[in-house]
């Protein structure tokens, strides 16, 4: 069972990254408009890159002796607060129920192969 120490990296990095998806949700809308989910998706990649570099740097011990709780913080707690599939999934629902199936159809499979080819780059760069 977790312990106080884990349960406060969750809690901060799960701060820490809601409030980075709310800075960088709106400073793309202000870029691009509101339109389509832009910000996101953006959000949706980076945030498989990252886990992808912190999952592939700390797989193993002899990788990168990593204390769990600062792994934790990481991985479940920023990239967890920060990452927005239930946005995503959403979003993709009003895409879809304002009749636009083209663009929802785009979104999903631009977030799908673009978060594993990215989740994908963050592990190959993080591997020794």
């Amino acid at each position: 069972m977790a312990g106080p120490l884990t349960w406060a990296a969750v809690a901060a990095g799960g701060a820490l990254g809601s409030v980075a998806r709310f800075w960088m949700t709106g400073a793309v809308a202000t870029l691009t408009g509101p339109r389509f989910p832009y910000g996101t998706l953006l959000i949706n990649v980076l945030g498989s890159f990252v886990i992808g570099v912190i999952a592939g740097i700390t797989l193993t011990p002899e990788r990168m002796g990593m204390h769990p709780d600062v792994r934790i913080f990481l991985m479940v707690g920023i990239c967890g607060g920060f990452t927005t599939f239930s946005a995503f999934s959403l979003q993709t629902l009003e895409l879809m129920q304002a009749g636009d199936m083209v663009p929802a159809l785009l979104y999903v499979a631009g977030s799908v192969v673009l978060c594993l080819a990215l989740v994908w780059c963050g592990w190959w760069l993080g591997r020794p």
